[in-house]
């Protein structure tokens, strides 16, 4: 008998996974081993790739929602002055008003516009407002850290002029993008490239097209032909690289600028083949229009810190424009009233209306002080008649002011006479031939001209001195002994210890054997700040003029000179010395009326077109150069007869004079 089996009866049970599992990944992943386990599979790669989208989308979408156009636009016609300080704080100037003036888009010629289009945005009328192609520019230098400029459009540009600033974030980056497309919908194509040419900067300190018109080429906006307006264009890549007036490299860069917009003008259709041939020549500019206000030396003052603020801080031309900056200048009032009363005084015993040896006379004067502040300066007549600085000129040979490099440069490096020998120490005591025509000597004997001739030095006067020390040939001015000196050393060491003092290497001669009697342009300025190099015992710093900037409110921070030791000790006492001699007893004898411790140097050039005094007392130096420039051809003229003197060297008395002058009241 077969028995039934029996079967426990058990309740069955299920095993319930915890809440989300199902929606959990499986990861690492199961059944997969070494490596494999983390790889994460398409599924999952899909899933995450799906999320990141759907959560930068949500983002996007909320900051569009959540970003409105500003109700107003940046009040560039209410910005505030730029205010400069004397150095005892006082008020100096006020300038840098924002020059600007709306132009309706029906007055710009329709050439004109598109130079801007196809220099910025061609593609203007038919994008939205964006450049997908600067968005992921924008993300990726985000990403690597890099800024995120570059690649706007105009309706971008006009948003980033009118609404924001000038940073370069993401955020504000994402920001202007975002306006951009709700501007695009509310604004017709017209009205933002109107809006658009109204507010750029164009330089000169305008803002607008029409303001540009008058600033650059004396006429309005509607008399602008294409290949003006492609100039125009250019400067919206940045005003301050492309004025054409503010030297040779902004003028190349200029040209070939205008040209690349012209011929992007023919690429895209907007100009004929035949129209562009006809602009080969690029339209020239007027000169920039000055400051009114700026009246005397104030506007001499005025440009001077402006360029070195420019230069020295990270405020830009275009930001500085906007105004609102106060500068403390290291000018100081009394010694800037003295010295252009000693300049004035010097005019006064001119008369070029009787005399044409008086006409076309330039003076350029500079103080600077031993720890670097240049405190005064006398750049010409007048700021409004006369722009062009002569305080800050280099143009004037330095003449014999320029030999105090020279024994510097030999009491430092010593000389070599002979070629492969080592070099050998001289000293202030060391004898030099100092006869007149003494024929100059190289390491291989005579040194030849390109004519085939031996060239002999000459003496003011055509003076023999015999055997003479250097200290003494630097005090007595004495030619011959200079030019073999600078032979012996080394002209490039010669121009190396003047750079290092303080001079400019742009400002350097061609390195002939007349190099060592000044044939270099250094303006008066970095020459009395290289002769503050001596009075400091070797140690230099650079001339600034800017003390501290301020804007509301905040310091703005701007880079002050650190002073090093350009010289020896001993070498810049040596050169002190010999200084203070051609005052006791050489060629600079009427600065004694400055008072004890004066030291100094006169300069003449050998052609008599330049005369220099160059002199300082305790810790003030001051340069004083007088030239005779032809307005026609900017060529040097003799100051043969200058002041009614029939002497050929007149013209050296009167830098010392002016000299002494100043320093009696300063």
């Amino acid at each position: 008998m077969i028995r039934p089996r029996l079967y426990e009866l058990r309740p069955r049970t299920r095993e319930v996974p915890p809440v989300g599992s199902r929606f959990r990944p499986a990861y690492p992943r199961p059944g997969r081993t070494g490596f494999r386990r983390w790889v994460p599979s398409w599924r999952q790669t899909l899933g995450l790739l799906g999320s990141a989208v759907t959560i930068m989308a949500g983002l996007l979408a909320i900051t569009y929602i959540r970003t409105e156009i500003p109700a107003d636009l940046n009040a560039f016609a209410t910005q505030q002055a730029n205010v400069y300080y004397w150095a005892d704080g006082s008020e100096m100037a006020r300038t840098g008003e924002v020059d600007r003036q709306d132009a309706p888009l029906d007055q710009v010629p329709e050439k004109v516009r598109w130079a801007t289009l196809a220099a910025e945005n061609e593609t203007f009328y038919s994008d939205s407002g964006v450049s997908p192609s600067g968005m992921v520019r924008a993300v990726s230098r985000m990403v690597t850290g890099g800024d995120t400029q570059g690649g706007s459009t105009i309706t971008q540009q006009y948003v980033k002029n009118a609404y924001l600033n000038q940073e370069q974030t993401f955020t504000r980056k994402l920001t202007e993008m975002i306006i951009a497309i709700k501007l695009d919908n509310k604004m017709s194509k017209d009205e933002i490239l109107e809006q658009y040419l109204n507010t750029s900067w164009y330089g000169r300190g305008t803002y607008g097209i029409q303001r540009a018109a008058h600033a650059y080429y004396g006429k309005d906006v509607s008399q602008l032909n294409v290949s003006e307006g492609a100039f125009l264009a250019s400067l919206l890549k940045g005003a301050a690289l492309y004025d054409p007036t503010a030297g040779a490299e902004n003028h190349k860069r200029a040209v070939e600028r205008w040209s690349w917009v012209l011929d992007r003008m023919v690429a895209i259709g907007k100009l004929s083949r035949q129209e562009r041939a006809q602009y080969t020549h690029f339209p020239e500019t007027i000169a920039p229009p000055k400051v009114t206000g700026l009246t005397g030396q104030t506007g001499y003052l005025v440009e001077t810190a402006r360029a070195y603020l420019l230069a020295h801080s990270h405020v830009s031309e275009r930001d500085f424009a906007l105004g609102g900056y106060q500068i403390r200048t290291t000018f100081e009032k009394k010694r800037m009233a003295a010295l252009t009363r000693a300049a004035e005084q010097a005019r006064d015993g001119l008369a070029p209306d009787r005399r044409a040896a008086d006409r076309d006379v330039r003076i350029g004067a500079a103080s600077v002080t031993t720890d670097g502040r240049l405190v005064a300066l006398y750049g010409g007549p007048d700021y409004l008649k006369q722009g062009f600085n002569d305080a800050n000129s280099s143009v004037v040979p330095a003449g014999s002011a320029f030999t105090p490099f020279v024994y510097a440069a030999a009491l430092r490096d010593g000389v070599q006479r002979e070629r492969g020998k080592p070099r050998t120490p001289v000293t202030p005591a060391t004898l030099y031939d100092g006869d007149n025509k003494v024929s100059l000597q190289t390491p291989e004997g005579p040194y030849w001209d390109r004519s085939g001739k031996i060239v002999r030095a000459v003496n003011d006067g055509d003076r023999s001195w015999g055997k003479i020390s250097l200290r003494d040939a630097v005090a007595q001015s004495v030619n011959t002994p200079m030019m073999q000196l600078g032979m012996d050393v080394g002209l490039d060491q010669v121009g190396k210890v003047g750079v290092q003092a303080g001079l400019l290497e742009s400002s350097l001669g061609e390195r002939l054997p007349s190099f060592s009697l000044g044939t270099s342009t250094p303006s008066a300025i970095r020459m009395a700040d290289a002769y503050a190099t001596f009075a400091a015992k070797g140690r230099h710093t650079e001339p600034y003029s800017v003390a501290g900037i301020r804007r509301n409110g905040d310091d703005v921070p701007v880079e002050r000179p650190e002073p090093e030791q350009a010289l020896p000790p001993h070498v810049a006492g040596a050169v002190d010395d010999a200084l203070r001699e051609a005052v006791r007893a050489g060629t600079a004898k009427p600065a004694q009326a400055a008072g004890p411790g004066t030291a100094g140097k006169t300069g003449t050039a050998q052609d008599n077109r330049s005369a220099w005094y160059v002199g300082y007392r305790d810790s003030l130096s001051t340069a004083v150069s007088l030239a005779r420039i032809d307005p026609r051809t900017q060529e040097l003229l003799p100051l043969d007869g200058i002041g009614g003197t029939p002497s050929r060297t007149a013209g050296s008395s009167l830098p010392i004079e002016l000299w002494n002058r100043y320093m009696a009241a300063a």
